[in-house]
């Protein structure tokens, strides 16, 4: 049996002098660290997540609880009870991800900032990218693009606008011959992730904008510039990796309800489990204040920072040898 780390001391010590970094430049800007419950009653709804139940006591009585996926419920709740600008970092978990760039155990940097735009958070994340990566790039200036102009530049299709039938008819002209019914949702992140994700971020770090609605998950929906319903949303890239994923919050009580609840419709036509709905959350969003949140694989940045390949070179026990 093997019991060695699978990355080298060379890697261990680069994540340690990262974390210090970030703590530093949070702690400059007066952000909060703070900690926040690992297992919860409660799950994400999200179709395309996977949570980890476990059963654990409390006061006699055994419950499912569940690894989360994101601290984001918690740290909201806190926005609401008057935190201010807060940060952590932990670990989250999501089951059966493995591979090159997954595991199902990995670390995350979650911030949120009141009274910040989606802009003004982007403003920020370039400025910690260059604290982060800078002895791999002497600056990093991020190119802003939208998610309909990505997919129109290399697919020529507006995928705002594109039916099933036009998204599933481009996947079979790209050699994606894949059945995945009437889903519109699934054909789009199938083009994505095979003939877009891979190009973004090689020149310059990309900050990939304007999500399609049906994408917009906890983020307010608003207009671009051609007067089509966007996400109000960003992840950034480099090298054809996902670092992060950023979001203008939405606040709205009545339509986040609404949201877990389609998307546990979602779950159950695909015969997935219906997640409990956090209520905590419902019952707190009245009081959070408007703001920008954004989480960031921390993984994936050290892989980008020290050029290696492999999710297995950054971590010490990957899922098959914890």
């Amino acid at each position: 049996m093997n019991f060695q780390p699978t990355c080298d001391i060379e890697a261990l010590v680069a994540r340690a002098q990262m974390y210090h970094r970030i703590r530093q430049f949070f702690a400059e800007r007066q952000v909060l660290e703070v900690e926040t419950p690992i297992l919860s009653y409660a799950a994400t709804t999200d179709v395309h997540l996977a949570s980890i139940p476990a059963q654990r006591d409390l006061a006699g009585q055994q419950h499912t609880h569940y690894l989360q996926t994101s601290p984001e419920f918690a740290m909201k709740r806190l926005l609401a009870s008057g935190s201010g600008a807060i940060y952590q970092i932990c670990k989250v978990f999501r089951n059966d991800e493995h591979g090159r760039k997954h595991n199902s155990e990995f670390s995350m940097l979650e911030w949120y900032r009141p009274d910040f735009s989606i802009k003004d958070l982007m403003f920020e994340t370039t400025d910690l990218l260059h604290v982060c990566l800078q002895e791999r790039f002497e600056s990093v200036r991020p190119m802003i693009l939208s998610y309909k102009h990505a997919f129109q530049d290399r697919l020529q299709m507006n995928p705002l606008q594109a039916s099933w039938q036009e998204l599933k008819e481009c996947a079979n002209r790209v050699g994606l011959n894949v059945d995945l019914g009437k889903d519109r949702l699934a054909y789009m992140d199938l083009l994505f992730s095979h003939m877009v994700e891979p190009s973004l971020g090689f020149d310059t770090p990309v900050f990939l904008t304007d999500f399609p609605p049906e994408m917009a998950s906890l983020a307010t929906v608003k207009q671009d510039d051609d007067g089509e319903d966007v996400a109000a949303r960003f992840e950034v890239y480099i090298e054809g990796l996902e670092l992060a994923n950023a979001y203008d919050e939405l606040v709205d009580v009545d339509v986040l309800r609404q949201r877990f609840m389609q998307d546990n419709l979602a779950r159950q036509a695909q015969g997935l489990p219906i997640m409990p709905i956090d209520e905590r959350l419902l019952a707190a969003l009245p009081n959070m204040p408007t703001c920008s949140g954004i989480a960031l694989g921390l993984d994936r940045l050290l892989m980008v920072a020290m050029q290696r390949m492999t999710f297995q070179q950054v971590v010490a026990f990957p899922a098959d040898r914890a």
